[in-house]
């Protein structure tokens, strides 16, 4: 081939030295510590993009404004508003099951009419163990939703219609929406974007509506019980009349409507869980759409249970005395005054425990990753950047309530013995959540190993000025893979007064430097818990805080709320401010149990 013959035409135009003369200077040879900057964008890219903010911008108002007239409709069935009531919110909340079936199907139809076309996924949205759990809940939401046929069944004399299309357009809602998600979840949009905008913001607000219905109904259930307990505390001069939404009709059979009703009360908790993480879900689908992936790939996570022996049997030994402690104060609050003290204590003794090891847990791993020198992933993720937004968002609605207890006990005039117990409750349960919050977004945001441990090769790369050096044994047996240095070693330039030196380490036979003990260099200080042994430790601290979270998620889903019953909060603050107060922001409490459990199990399958 003759010289020249293949390279770019800006090369072979490129004038000779000899041609140049001394009028041409003489380009200086690239730095190789220098790395070109980003490209300038084009005009025609961000011209490209204006359409998609905008689209982005009306789907968000309009979802905003659908969000909140149906809040409003929640608020007037609440507060019994004239001219409003339970038949008319069930009639929107149908329509928009309607409205989204419908823009489910007509995609779910054109996708399997372009199956065969290659389209881009997101490979961080819709882990397989979240569409498991969306799933499990959705079995349950769907159980509930035959309830509720049953006992619209019961009380068919004097109910509206409605209440029995209701459940049934919700069963047909949540089976195709389960089948939605489990194919469609990790879809990156790049056709209709506009009407898909739409049709996704409006899944994700319809689902949230669904939320907070379920949110109500469940928390007018709790708040009836609450007042007959606060009687039995002796604070019956603090509570009001109980807001009975029962059907003024008789039930047929008699013994069937109240054992339905009071089943359906246990099975809310997990319909409120699938609502709110089918919503997140979809949410991240709306924000992939018209988005550019990049070539990285994800790397498979798996779940092993090889190791965390420690921490799972802690974890599991919680979850027992959670069962436990939640058993005991259902059966003794509400009974007597003595007991509901000692219920109380019981819980309130309990709860410091656990949340006292769930910080030293939290701290342990932090102090892991401070010794550690591992760099972040800092790429654009919308599902990550998702999670550590709801950590932040809803651990807000636990901390709003503990402020109010550390002000009420601080502020009351008179205070009962179990009170002093929630000062330190209380407490411990703004610190946890605040460590738990650190140690999981920052396991989130660490990238995972590129090699398997057992790839024992490994080039270490030292750069001397006359004796080459080498670590020590002990860093080389516990230090990084070979893919964590080998791009390294590939990218040092060469130095001025130096060498690049290459040593080669395999079959776990080291050739150390006899005169390195003498040589200087700087202190191996990552040696501490590196490789199998950190991995070990930070895998038991998840699975030990998944089972944590899982076990504080129980008492608050399923009733036992010492917010409510310890009473003192209503004598400093109002009966009624406090409650609106709890209502609002318990919700996002146990939201915040359950997404930093999943958000725990993906940094274990991480590690």
């Amino acid at each position: 081939m003759q010289e020249g013959q293949g390279a770019p035409a800006a090369l072979r135009a490129a004038p000779s030295d000899s041609e140049r003369g001394l009028s041409w200077p003489a380009r200086p040879a690239p730095s190789p510590f220098l790395t070109p900057g980003p490209p300038a964008p084009r005009r025609g890219a961000v011209r490209a993009s204006f359409p998609q903010k905008l689209a982005e911008a009306l789907s968000s108002q309009y979802a905003l404004n659908v969000f909140v007239a149906g809040l409003l409709f929640l608020l007037a069935w609440a507060v019994h508003a004239s001219g409003v009531g339970k038949r008319d919110l069930l009639c929107f909340l149908t329509a928009l099951m309607l409205l989204q079936l419908l823009w489910m199907l007509w995609y779910v139809r054109r996708s399997a009419a372009h199956r065969r076309l290659i389209r881009p996924k997101d490979a961080y949205a819709g882990a397989r163990w979240l569409r498991g759990s969306v799933t499990l809940f959705a079995v349950i939401t769907i159980i509930l939703g035959c309830l509720k046929i049953g006992y619209f069944i019961g009380f068919s004399e004097c109910l509206s219609a409605t209440e029995g299309v209701f459940p049934v357009t919700h069963a047909v809602h949540t089976l195709l929406q389960v089948y939605f998600l489990w194919g469609h979840s990790k879809d990156i949009i790049q056709s209709f974007k506009t009407l898909e905008r739409f049709g996704v913001i409006h899944s994700v607000f319809t689902n949230l509506l669904l939320w907070a219905n379920s949110v109500l109904n469940e928390s007018k259930h709790q708040l009836n019980e609450h007042k007959e307990r606060l009687i039995t505390l002796g604070f019956g001069n603090i509570t009001i009349v109980l807001d009975d939404h029962t059907p003024p009709c008789n039930c047929t059979p008699p013994t069937l409507c109240p054992a339905i009703s009071h089943g359906m009360y246990y099975l809310y908790p997990f319909n409120i869980e699938y609502q709110i993480l089918a919503s997140t879900m979809l949410y991240v689908l709306w924000k992939n759409i018209g988005r550019k992936v990049d070539s990285h790939q994800l790397r498979k996570m798996q779940f092993r249970l090889h190791g965390v022996l420690l921490g799972s049997a802690l974890g599991l030994t919680a979850l027992a005395a959670t069962i436990g402690v939640v058993v005991v104060y259902l059966i003794q609050i509400g009974r007597s005054k003595t007991k509901s003290e000692a219920a109380l204590i019981m819980f309130y003794l309990y709860a410091i425990i656990l949340l006292m090891l769930m910080g030293a847990a939290g701290l342990v791993g932090i102090r892991i990753y401070r010794l550690d020198e591992q760099s972040l992933d800092e790429s654009k993720n919308p599902a990550r950047k998702l999670d550590a937004d709801l950590l932040v968002g809803t651990a807000s609605g636990s901390w709003f309530i503990s402020w109010g207890s550390i002000l009420a006990i601080l502020c009351a005039e008179a205070r009962p013995p179990y009170t002093w117990y929630n000062l330190p409750y209380s407490i411990l349960a703004v610190v946890e959540k605040y460590i738990q919050n650190l140690f999981i977004i920052e396991s989130i945001h660490r990238e995972p190993g590129k090699l398997s441990e057992d790839i024992r090769t490994l080039r270490v790369v030292t750069v001397y000025n006359g004796n080459a050096t080498s670590p020590p044994s002990s860093c080389l047996k516990n230090g990084p893979t070979a893919g964590d240095l080998a791009p390294q070693a590939s990218e040092m330039p060469p130095l001025a007064n130096g060498n690049t030196h290459l040593r080669e380490v395999g079959g776990g036979k080291e050739k150390e430097d006899k005169s390195w003990e003498g040589a200087p260099g700087p202190a191996c200080h990552s040696c501490f818990l590196q490789g199998n042994g950190q991995r070990r430790v930070l895998r038991n601290i998840a699975a030990f805080l998944f089972l944590c979270n899982i076990s504080l998620w129980i008492p608050p889903a399923f009733g036992c709320r010492p917010e409510y019953d310890n009473g003192l909060e209503e004598i400093v603050f109002g009966f009624e401010p406090w409650i609106i107060v709890v209502n609002l922001a318990m919700p996002f409490s146990i939201f915040y149990r359950m997404h930093a459990a999943a958000s725990l199990f993906e940094v274990y399958c991480k590690i």
